[in-house]
């Protein structure tokens, strides 16, 4: 996309009783979440909702740092 356009072309919006519900319907809604025609962010975050320290809560503001420098 030009630099001069939003690069939010989508959302996703998920919502269940619990975390773990909220989870599993993460998954699965981002395994089926097709965009075409540009690369996006959604391989990443299918990496993020299978880590352990997200799955269990267990994350602060630099967790994404670490856990970017790890993947490498």
């Amino acid at each position: 996309m030009p630099p001069y356009y939003d690069s939010l072309i989508s959302k996703l919006i998920i919502h269940g009783k619990t975390r773990n519900e909220c989870l599993m319907r993460l998954r699965r809604a981002i395994e089926e979440y097709v965009i075409g025609g540009i690369e996006t962010t959604i391989p990443l975050h299918q990496r993020l909702v299978n880590a352990a320290d997200f799955i269990n809560g267990d994350y602060d503001i630099h967790w994404l740092e670490r856990f970017l420098a790890t993947a490498s």
